[in-house]
């Protein structure tokens, strides 16, 4: 599969054209940044692992009947991905208060829910990306009601699958972002990535923040709880 033109650099990855207009390469960078691009840095080695850590969670969320845009790693840094038009919405689901939603209500850290939140945040990085109720994201015709059904309900079934995989682990999801797309006939599925980027990771026994947080508050050690959750991914695989 050919590499053609970039067409897209964010925070985290780079996009490319190939020579089928139905598949984008996808380049995992080492790049860092928190508060809406306040803070920037780099975490040495984040590229490598998120996008094998991203391809394999896809795979096992795939298996579960949640329908990806992975199609296969190309390299370490380097993945080959189903070309969608992405939905502006970004979907957290929460099943532990942490970051945001504890400074927002006054809720205390590590407080865990009777059963897990969903909100969504208008993707949208000149407005902050706003917090949006679902009948806003409607109005504004962001995706049908059909279409915030079957992402919410999605949103919840990667919950259910990866808070168990995780527990395996000996890892807490706290929470997680996730953002979804539509290929060319209209199917809604999953996109972006899932890596210590865009969930909340503690350990299970030592409550040890094991995810980008180490970087937006400073904790140090960012490669290594990286490293440390990739491993423990990879052993879980093997076993």
């Amino acid at each position: 599969m050919e590499k053609l033109q970039q067409l897209y650099e964010g925070k985290a990855k780079k996009v490319f054209e190939t020579d089928d207009p139905t598949l984008l390469i996808v380049e995992y960078k080492d790049d860092a940044t928190a508060f809406n691009g306040e803070k920037r840095g780099t975490i040495r080695g984040k590229g490598v692992i998120n996008n094998q850590m991203s391809n394999r969670l896809m795979q096992r969320l795939s298996q579960q009947g949640i329908p990806t845009h992975y199609v296969r790693e190309l390299s370490e840094r380097e993945t080959l991905v189903k070309r969608v038009s992405i939905v502006p919405l970004e979907v957290i689901v929460r099943n532990i208060a942490a970051g945001s939603f504890s400074k927002r209500y006054g809720v205390t850290e590590g407080t865990v829910f009777d059963e897990p939140t969903e909100e969504f945040s208008y993707k949208n990085d000149a407005l902050g990306d706003p917090l949006m109720a679902p009948d806003h994201a409607l109005a504004m015709k962001l995706c049908t009601r059909a279409e915030m059904d079957k992402i919410r309900s999605f949103a919840l079934k990667v919950n259910e699958v990866l808070s168990d995989f995780w527990r395996s682990c000996g890892i807490t999801l706290v929470d997680f972002k996730l953002e979804f797309g539509r290929l060319d006939d209209g199917e809604i599925i999953l996109a972006d990535e899932i890596s210590p980027d865009t969930c909340r990771l503690w350990d299970s026994v030592t409550g040890k923040k094991l995810d980008k947080d180490r970087f937006r508050q400073d904790l140090g050690g960012v490669e290594d709880a990286y490293a440390e959750v990739m491993d423990r991914l990879l052993s879980q695989d093997e076993a």
